[in-house]
């Protein structure tokens, strides 16, 4: 030991050289898209993050609060600061500007590419830190290495991926760990920083609605198993009330935490808790029996004035009902029948169980096993861990999205499980005599009067019988997850990558292409018509006007949209007109075999515009009578005479030369017979045919409909008659 280290600081110094090892290696795995393309934003909704965070650096913050965007929602718009969680952007331009003060010239696209691998550092701290609270160091060790490298939540995570989830998982965790120190010493200090850090998860994602539904229902259980004290009753009114405060100051937030259902609980919980602390107190100063019926009448009045008043209030509107996100987390069916538009998310569909095993791996086995031990156990603490585990479980199998908040508490528990074993099969039988020299006295006296044996396998062989096995495990875990990470979730949707035949990788840049086209070569107030999906990416790359976007606020805008793709022509150019349309994009993979494109999507288009135009729009149209979805020859006449449908095969059975065309991505022929268009004309085509951008013609002179003035002057067949016989004959004579 060096001079004046004892050995206990110098665990705690090798504890902190192991979790700065961990934060690196969770940075650090992150960038596998960085190397293998470029530094750059994925996916969607990033794209949007980026250029309000962008918007926000180069104009400030008054003015980025104050934005109306006019190139979203046309002709609608969208008031910015009203309408985003603005906690990812605000956090991206302190640390932007934060450098820039300190001379490190940096652009603002390279802070918000690096933020989400930099705040998983942050999150491995974080989880060590809450499993520290649940076992010891060296289960909050382990636990913020798997959090480090796990894929459920590494899929959120990577460089490049802008989104909400990229802190509020840190912030997530952060919160809890304050929540749990806070209830174990009965402090105000970390009940007030749990809901300083709730107030910043509050401006970060709409997940915070799990926080303040979970810490709540921890304090009910307690409750119901008799462990008020008032260590809890600090804490959690401390909480409640800085953090409601504190979190209706985000304007997209409001007064939401005093009129909607999904904060009722909370706000019961702590009236509850009240008129449990008056009981606590009535209790010194009554009888027994007189207490017990005070209590009863107490609580029978407290559930059933609440729970009158919360009917009263939502029946009146003064509490908002239940919205129909939070319905399809308990009927998986409700959105598809009800609401079209939430269940076309794909990350909105229930989880297949092979996402479990693909995400979570090791981690499996070790979930229940750490369960197992928080109920041997069962402190307040403990408790927690098992409400979150069953809560986040349930509503990972619901939604694919949830994944990301079961994953945390897999880790914990994994943490300690591991944890565990590992303590029984690597207990150190004798203490080093430089240990035993420090043991003070009083230590000594602890250890005699002790009647408990010392647990333990002291058996080399034994121990090299289980450890060996462990590691091994481990090894494949650590495999599995930069696997996973390098070839599933680094990958950018806007930039596509396969290999050539000597295996080289080749990359396929279509989306880039065309949106630097539209930004190029047409005017800046054109006004462009795509599916939802683009629509951030659309604003983002090319700085076009879109009719819908991403945030998918206004159902009936994109039921136009989704009438304008699945009608005909002369159906779709008057909703093109009516919106001021000048150009219409569609993704259309067939070619190449990208199935992520518009044919895939088209139901989910008819059926939200069916849901808003149901006289117009009918899904049936679009299947055979023996009920098939087709896009070959046998496919419906609603179906060849949909826009959508002409735009994607337009022109597409010249890339065969004559030959049967064929759908890659379907697996069907496709017809021969070319496909005309009256109302637009083909604009531009990208080099793999994935982006398709066609221009909408102006209106006929005269009125005609453009079907009817686009086969004006062109020459009829002529029948030819064939004469009889008889009128042979005379000619002949």
């Amino acid at each position: 030991m060096a001079p004046g280290l004892t050995s206990s600081s110098g665990t705690v110094w090798l504890r902190v050289v192991i979790l700065s090892l961990i934060g690196i290696l969770a940075f650090s795995s992150r960038l596998f898209s960085v190397i293998r393309f470029e530094s750059v934003i994925h996916e969607f909704d990033p794209w949007f993050n980026y250029r309000t965070t962008r918007a926000l650096v180069e104009k400030g913050f008054y003015d980025f609060w104050n934005w109306y965007d006019q190139l979203a929602w046309y002709p609608l718009g969208r008031v910015v600061g009203g309408t985003v969680y603005p906690g990812i952007m605000v956090t991206a331009g302190f640390i932007h500007y934060v450098l820039t003060s300190l001379n490190f010239p940096i652009d603002i696209r390279e802070v918000c590419v690096f933020l989400a691998p930099l705040f998983s550092a942050f999150t491995a701290v974080a989880t060590y830190l809450l499993t520290s609270e649940m076992k010891d160091p060296s289960a909050g060790l382990l636990a913020a290495i798997f959090m480090g490298i796990a894929p459920g939540y590494i899929s959120r995570s990577v460089a490049g991926s802008y989104d909400n989830e990229g802190i509020a998982i840190f912030l997530l965790m952060f919160t809890f760990y304050l929540w749990i120190k806070a209830v174990k010493l009965g402090s105000a200090f970390y009940a007030g920083w749990a809901a300083l850090f709730y107030f910043y998860m509050v401006s970060a994602w709409g997940g915070y609605v799990f926080i303040i539904n979970l810490i709540p229902l921890h304090v009910f259980v307690l409750l119901l198993m008799g462990r008020y004290s008032n260590r809890l009753y600090v804490s959690y009114s401390a909480f409640y009330i800085i953090g409601t405060i504190a979190s209706m100051q985000v304007p997209f937030v409001g007064f939401q935490p005093t009129h909607t259902n999904d904060h009722m609980a909370a706000l019961g919980i702590f009236g509850l808790i009240q008129i449990v602390a008056f009981a606590e107190f009535l209790r010194s100063h009554l009888s027994a029996g007189q207490f017990k019926t005070v209590f009863n009448f107490g609580i029978v009045l407290f559930f059933a004035v609440g729970f009158g008043a919360l009917v009263l209030l939502t029946v009146s509107g003064k509490i908002a009902p239940w919205t129909g996100r939070f319905y399809s987390l308990w009927d998986t069916n409700y959105a598809k029948k009800h609401i079209p538009i939430i269940a076309s998310v794909s990350e909105h569909q229930p989880t297949p169980w092979p996402s479990f095993f693909f995400d979570l791996q090791l981690l499996i086995p070790l979930f229940p096993a750490g369960i197992y031990f928080c109920f041997q156990t069962l402190e307040d603490e403990h408790v927690f861990v098992i409400l979150y585990a069953v809560t986040a479980s349930y509503f990972a199998g619901v939604m694919v999205r949830l994944m990301l908040t079961l994953t945390p508490i897999v880790c914990v528990c994994g943490g300690i499980s591991l944890s565990k074993v590992l303590d029984l099969y690597l207990a150190i039988p004798d203490e080093g005599p430089a240990a035993a020299a420090e043991t003070t006295e009083k230590e000594k006296e602890k250890k005699k009067s002790s009647d408990k044996p010392k647990q333990g396998i002291w058996q080399m062989d034994t121990r090299l019988l289980v450890v060996t096995p462990i590691y091994i495990i481990l090894v494949l875990y650590q495999l599995h997850c930069t696997w996973v990470t390098s070839n599933a979730y680094s990958s950018p949707s806007i930039v596509l990558a396969t290999r050539n035949q000597d295996g080289s990788q080749h990359i396929i840049d279509d989306f880039r292409e065309a949106y630097y086209w539209l930004r190029q070569n047409t005017p800046d107030d054109a006004k462009i018509l795509s599916w939802w999906d683009y629509g951030y990416q659309i604003t983002g790359m090319a700085n076009r006007t879109v009719l819908v976007d991403n945030n998918t606020w206004n159902n009936t805008h994109i039921a136009t949209v989704g009438k304008a793709m699945s009608c005909s022509e002369d159906v779709s150019y008057e909703v093109m007109r009516r919106h001021d349309v000048d150009y219409v994009l569609v993704i259309f993979g067939a070619a190449i075999g990208y199935s992520g494109d518009d044919i895939n999507k088209f139901l989910w288009m008819i059926r939200i515009g069916e849901g808003v135009y149901p006289k117009e729009i009918s899904e049936r149209a679009f299947f055979t009578a023996r009920g098939e979805y087709r896009i070959d020859d046998e496919a419906t006449t609603t179906m060849k005479e949909s826009l959508l449908y002409k735009m994607s095969y337009y022109r597409f059975a010249e890339l065969f030369g004559g030959q049967q065309p064929y759908d890659r991505v379907r697996g069907s022929a496709v017809s021969k017979n070319p496909i005309k268009l009256s109302v637009i004309e083909e604009a531009y085509t990208t080099e793999n045919m994935i982006v398709r951008i066609y221009a909408v013609k102006k209106p006929d002179n005269i009125g005609r409909s453009m079907s009817s003035a686009s086969t004006f002057g062109q020459k009829r067949k002529r029948r030819s008659r064939r004469r009889s016989s008889s009128s042979r004959r005379r000619t002949s004579e």
